[in-house]
Order: C-alpha cells, then sequence, then structure tokens
C-alpha cells in the first residue's frame, strides 16, 4: 500500500467522526464575564509563507492613513520567529485562538526547494498551529512527498477535495469541529482544483482534485448536525487556496459560510470583503502580514465580528528567540549556498505589480539575451519578497525562481502572439472568476510593447503591440524564448502554442539570470513597463478589481508611485 493509500484510508476512517479538539477553556468565566451573554473567540490567519523563515524587506502600501507611500514605506519584516510573536501576543490578550494557515507554506525558497520542504517542518511545528490546508504549491516536491510532510506537522491539512487517484479516497481529513470557548467551529479545507494544470502535471501525480460541488455537502452536514457528534456547528470557517476573486464568488454561491479565509492570490485585505453574511479575507504573504478575525456568538449566532490585517514589521514585533534559534540550526547546512553572491544590484528588485515590475523586466530580458531570442517571456509568480539594493545572493535567485527551468526557443507568427495576448488578459482580467488562471500577466522582455485594454470585452483587449519601436507583424515569425516545464507540449512555449523550429537550450532560467549579473553587475535599472494598460494605473497592486468597468474596486487605492524604478 503506498503513502498515499494509507493516508486516505486514515483520512477515510477519520472523517465521519469530526474530531472534537477544544483549543481553549474557560467558556463559563467567559459568558459571565459577558453581560450580552456572547461567547468570544479569535482567529490568527497567516497565508502563502512560502518557505520564507527569516525577516526580509517588505514593502507597506496600505493608504489606510492618507498619502500615497513611496521607498519609506519599505521595512524588515515577517519571518517565523515573528509570527510566533505576534501569536503568543494575540493569545495573551485572546485566549480564545484558533491559529490556521492557508498553505502555499513549504516552497518558495532556495532551502525548501534544496530539502523538499524539510527545512520548514521543525519551525512551523513551533509556531502552535492548529490548523492548515495544502495550497497549490503544496504538490512542488510530488504527492508522496505531500504526504511524507504532512505526516510530519503537529497539527492537520484539511482538504475536502483533494483525492487518492489510485482508491479514489479522500487523502487529507476534509473538515475538523472544534470547540472553542464552548463555540463549535466547523473549518473546511478547499485547494485549488486547477492544481494539475497550473503546476506541471508530474507534480501532483497520483492525486485528484475535485471541485466546488463537494464544498456545499459538507456545510450543510456541519450547519445542521446531521450525523455529526455534538450536533451542528455555531460558526463555519471555510478556508480555501484558490485565490480572492473566486473565494469572492464561491461565498456568492454557497450557504451557511460565516468567514472565508481566503489564500493563494497574497491579498492583502485591510477591510474584510462581505457577501451577504460571510466576510472574505486575506492575509498577504510571506509571513510579513497575520490576520485577526475577532468573534462573538450567542445562541449559535455570529452577533459581532470584528477583523485586523497586522503588519508583522521588525519594530513592533521582535523575533522569539526559540523559533529563531530553530530556524538557525536548520539553515545552517545551506548558509554558504544562500549566501553565494552572484551580483549586485542598486535598484529595489520586486514583482508586487499585476502588470510589470523590476524584478520580471530584468529575468524577461535575461531569458532574451541568454537563449539570442528576439523576445523573452516570464511566468508572473507571485511569490518571493523584495530584494534590497547591494548583493544579489544564489538565495535571492531561488526566491525568485524557486525551480530552474531549461530555456525553449523556437519561433511564433505575430498573428500567434496576438492570439497568445488575447488568452493572457483573459487568465486575468476575466469578468468571469472561473475563468480566472494562475498567476498575474506573463512578463515580456522590455523590448516588447503592449498596449491593451483590461475592461474591453474577452478577446477585444488588445490595442497595439511593438517589438523593438516597430509595429508587430502578423506574418513575420518572431524568435521567442521562455523556460520550459515537465510535461509541457514540445511546440508550445511559455502559453504561445504551435511553435515552429523548437529546441531547448543547456541554459535554464537561472543561468540566465546569472550571467545576466555577471555582466551587467551593479544592475541599476531594468528599464520601463512594457505592458500598458489604458484604463488603469501602471502600478496595480491587486487583482480584486472591477473588470466590468476598468474601475478600481471598493476600498482598493489608487495610483501608486512605482517601487524600484
Amino acid at each position: 500500500m503506498s503513502s498515499l493509500q494509507r493516508l486516505a484510508v486514515r483520512a477515510t476512517l477519520a472523517a465521519p467522526l469530526l474530531f472534537a479538539a477544544p483549543v481553549a477553556s474557560a467558556a463559563d468565566a467567559d459568558a459571565e464575564s459577558n453581560p450580552d451573554g456572547a461567547r468570544r473567540l479569535s482567529i490568527a490567519y497567516v497565508n502563502d509563507i512560502h518557505a520564507q523563515l527569516e525577516p526580509h524587506p517588505e514593502l507597506f502600501w496600505n493608504a489606510a492613513g492618507g498619502g500615497t507611500y513611496t521607498n519609506e514605506r519599505v521595512r524588515d519584516a515577517g519571518g517565523l520567529s515573528r509570527i510566533k510573536t505576534a501569536f503568543d501576543r494575540l493569545a495573551e490578550s485572546r485566549p480564545h485562538l484558533l491559529r490556521i494557515d492557508g498553505g502555499d507554506t513549504f516552497q518558495g525558497s532556495g532551502p525548501g526547494a534544496w530539502t523538499e520542504g524539510g527545512v520548514m517542518v521543525r519551525p512551523v511545528n513551533a509556531l502552535g498551529i492548529h490548523y492548515a490546508i495544502p495550497g497549490n504549491w503544496a504538490v512542488a516536491y510530488g504527492a508522496d512527498r505531500l504526504v511524507e510532510l504532512s505526516k510530519r506537522l503537529n497539527y492537520p491539512l484539511l482538504s475536502a477535495n483533494i483525492y487518492d487517484e489510485a482508491t479514489g479516497e479522500l487523502a487529507f481529513e476534509p473538515y475538523r469541529v472544534t470547540e472553542v470557548n464552548g463555540v463549535r467551529v466547523g473549518l473546511i479545507g478547499f485547494t485549488d482544483p486547477d492544481v494539475p494544470t497550473r503546476q506541471p502535471p508530474y507534480m501532483s501525480r497520483g492525486l485528484s482534485f475535485r471541485g466546488q460541488d463537494v464544498l456545499q455537502p459538507a456545510i450543510d452536514k456541519l450547519t445542521s448536525g446531521e450525523g455529526v457528534e455534538g450536533g451542528p456547528v455555531d460558526v463555519l470557517v471555510l478556508i480555501t487556496h484558490i485565490g480572492l476573486m473566486k473565494s469572492v464568488e464561491l461565498a456568492e454561491t454557497l450557504r451557511g459560510v460565516d468567514v472565508l479565509l481566503s489564500s493563494d492570490t497574497h491579498e492583502r485585505t485591510y477591510e474584510p470583503i462581505v457577501r451577504g453574511e460571510t466576510w472574505i479575507v486575506e492575509a498577504g504573504a510571506f509571513g510579513s502580514l497575520m490576520g485577526v478575525l475577532d468573534l462573538s456568538v450567542r445562541d449559535g449566532r455570529i452577533v459581532d465580528r470584528r477583523w485586523e490585517l497586522l503588519e508583522l514589521r521588525a519594530e513592533d514585533y521582535p523575533e522569539d528567540p526559540a523559533v529563531k534559534a530553530i530556524i538557525e540550526e536548520e539553515l545552517a547546512p545551506h548558509r554558504d549556498r544562500m549566501e553565494r553572491q552572484i551580483g549586485r544590484t542598486e535598484v529595489w528588485l520586486e514583482r508586487y505589480n499585476v502588470m510589470s515590475s523590476p524584478l520580471d523586466r530584468l529575468i524577461a530580458d535575461a531569458i532574451r539575451e541568454e537563449a539570442d531570442a528576439e523576445i523573452g517571456l516570464s511566468n508572473g509568480y507571485r511569490f518571493a519578497p523584495p530584494t534590497a539594493p547591494g548583493p544579489v545572493t544564489e538565495g535571492d535567485l531561488w526566491n525568485w525562481l524557486p525551480t530552474p527551468l531549461p530555456l525553449k526557443l523556437g519561433g511564433a507568427t505575430g498573428a500567434q502572439f496576438k492570439a497568445y495576448w488575447e488568452s493572457e488578459f483573459e487568465n486575468v482580467f476575466s469578468a468571469d472568476p472561473d475563468r480566472l488562471f494562475g498567476g498575474w500577466l506573463a512578463r515580456p522582455s522590455t523590448n516588447m510593447h503592449v498596449d491593451f485594454n483590461s475592461a474591453a470585452p474577452a478577446g477585444e483587449r488588445l490595442i497595439e503591440i511593438t517589438v523593438d519601436g516597430e509595429p508587430l507583424e502578423e506574418d513575420r515569425v518572431y524568435q521567442i524564448a521562455a523556460g520550459t516545464r515537465d510535461g509541457q507540449p514540445e511546440d508550445q512555449i511559455h502559453r504561445v502554442k504551435q511553435c515552429r523550429n523548437v529546441r531547448t537550450k543547456d541554459a535554464t532560467t537561472h543561468t540566465a539570470v546569472e550571467r545576466y549579473f555577471r555582466d551587467r553587475s551593479p544592475v541599476q535599472e531594468t528599464g520601463d513597463s512594457p505592458l500598458h494598460c489604458v484604463v488603469r494605473p501602471d502600478v496595480l497592486r491587486s487583482q480584486f478589481l472591477n473588470p466590468q468597468v476598468g474601475a478600481l474596486a471598493d476600498g482598493e487605492q489608487g495610483p501608486e508611485q512605482d517601487f524600484g524604478r
């Protein structure tokens, strides 16, 4: 029996019992101290840590206090040691506290990749997390490795839609019921069903993923109490790893969800998004932020709730010494490799922009030069905190590109490029959340300029493309290059289909970037944005927008000063 099959059997046997695991006591004392008879509980939420164990520079742009922020808002932040400090500090004022992780925890750094996630186990086990879910990158090191890592955690992974492909049984517990201060809380996990296509298919081999059809029956069971030991839950929490836009749509579709903890898109919801009785929140990424949800429950109903998004900055949250020591021990074997210098930069390198960013312009240009192509393309990845001016290390490189990809070179016509960009716009700006797919917009090299209207109908968003200052010619064949992944069609480069004369180079995305730094250090500029949307600011920090009218959604900030240009 495979490790996947063993876990599936265990989850199937356990699921109907709906584990009762009290997280805090003193319920009667709490009720007595509150004249309104309400019982208090809180949820501390992190998501998308992406194997960022240590503190790092972070960009904060929330303008709730007024004004437009610049580089002065760059702060040292994050790190698991600060997460621990924040958890413990919250527990002092909120004794009835659930600690939840929304996934994408083990992938996203060099040490994460070099140990297939193992470097994260001891540090996250020291945080006191109660529940977590698998993210879309949980399969980065293969399905069997995901199962192995889950067994080493001191908290359960929940997912109602991941199945063992061989047995058809659930691979993880779909939900849990826990009692917090006399309040019965049901928690359901839901992982992106598109994992087998968003990630290289070999990564999730052995697992199958179902869609949202699994959710309403589970919600109905927990909220009705039918067949549930202890009866119905008072609060239903759905933890999703599908992105904010899709989570909002899910909240509009499902009945009975009180709280939806979203992850995947690294969005920072300083204010909750409200759909009916459901609050939807997401807490950024990289351990730089933590969401805190305070609930008051009386007679089985939420009577008050409050949300706050905390910025885990160095001046406010010192590092927990014990967790810091564990991290030092885990990283010690990797320090020399992490700190090997590959170049220098005089500009900030970050990728906090839906359309283009200094880091991705550098990577796309490096790919173009390494492959001797006319156009370079790079993925619209969301992971990697900013890299400060100064030395650039191998650790930085692995943060930017946690999977080195061989470079593929081939020809595509201008007409193919037009179809490609229309497809990319739909992936990112579709009015239908079900059609949103993957990360942010693809990143072209800076010699390609693309004007578009994100609010136009699908298939009609592209306005103009130029290459080296000349209009794109539909019949001309352009030499393009990008990283290739296992399982990709041989004639596909990035997502440009049916390319001709395709060949794979010996170089990778990593060797391309290293050569770029060898030739150009110190990097002093990364060029202007090659992507321009006529109805949005050039620097767009959020994908949670109103695509129909080309305007910012309620609560979204206006134009920001570009970071690192």
